[in-house]
Parts: structure tokens; C-alpha cells; sequence
């Protein structure tokens, strides 16, 4: 059996996940996994500057534009878990997914942050006005 896309990734209590039935793994052909990987795939104390001792491995030989740097990841678990910081959890998510604009995947990119829950955060995403993202995290900032 031929499968094809992406693995698909999907956010959990404990990090990213994957379905598999039957012994077949579930794939993508959507933006889910890239989406994913740009907003938790990187290193965890990685806050997004340049030559950060901390960026991923997986960053070492790319350019800056192909790095995976998931400031959204790191600000989960260093700023405190208020509604006053969401404006800057949406404005992370932004710029990690900004490669699909300066790529051309999309041509358009609307983020929205919002807390569903105690140390909860959803992150709503829609890409070119038609397909919609969303991925709910815990807030864990240990302060």
C-alpha cells in the first residue's frame, strides 16, 4: 500500500502524536504537519534569535528562511499564562508560519489566540480565507 503526504501530526496533552489502524500510519496532504512542526518543532528554550545556543539541530545547515524556530513553543513555557499575552503568542505563531507567505503557499494568514481553560491555549488559524488550523496546548511557563 502507497501512502502519500505527510504524516499526519496532531497536538496532545503530551506533544505531537500520530494515528495508526491497522498497522497504516494516517497521512496528509493539508498543511497540518508543517503547521505543526513550525509552531512546536523546534527546540524548547529556543526563543528565535539569531545564533541562539539553543536553536535546533535540524536548523544547523539551513537557511534562515527553511529554519524550523518555534518562538511560539518557547513562549509557552516562559511567560505567564494571561489573556494580556496572547497578542503575543498570535504574533509568534505569525512568524513562525510566516515561511508559507514568503513562500507562496499562502497569501494570506490570519492567527487568533484565545484560553479555553486554565493554562490552556487555542490557536486558531486560517490560511487564504478557506482552510482553517487549530491546535490547543497547555501553558505550561514554569515562572
Amino acid at each position: 500500500m502507497e501512502q502519500q503526504g505527510d504524516v499526519l501530526l496532531y497536538q496532545s496533552n503530551d506533544n505531537g502524536e500520530i494515528v495508526a489502524e491497522g498497522g497504516v500510519i494516517q497521512m496528509s496532504n493539508g498543511l497540518e504537519t508543517s503547521a505543526y512542526l513550525s509552531l512546536f518543532g523546534g527546540q524548547e528554550q529556543d526563543d528565535g534569535r539569531e545564533n541562539n545556543p539553543h536553536n535546533w539541530w535540524g536548523n544547523l545547515g539551513e537557511t534562515p528562511d527553511r529554519q524550523y524556530r518555534s518562538e511560539t513553543q518557547y513562549l509557552l513555557r516562559s511567560i505567564p499564562s494571561v489573556p494580556a499575552n496572547l497578542r503575543r503568542i498570535e504574533d509568534a505563531a505569525r512568524k513562525d508560519l510566516g515561511w508559507m507567505l514568503s513562500t507562496g503557499v499562502a497569501s494570506e494568514l490570519a492567527v487568533e489566540a484565545s484560553m479555553p481553560a486554565l493554562n490552556t491555549v487555542r490557536i486558531a488559524i486560517n490560511v487564504n480565507g478557506d482552510t482553517a488550523l487549530e491546535f490547543t496546548e497547555n501553558w505550561r511557563a514554569e515562572i
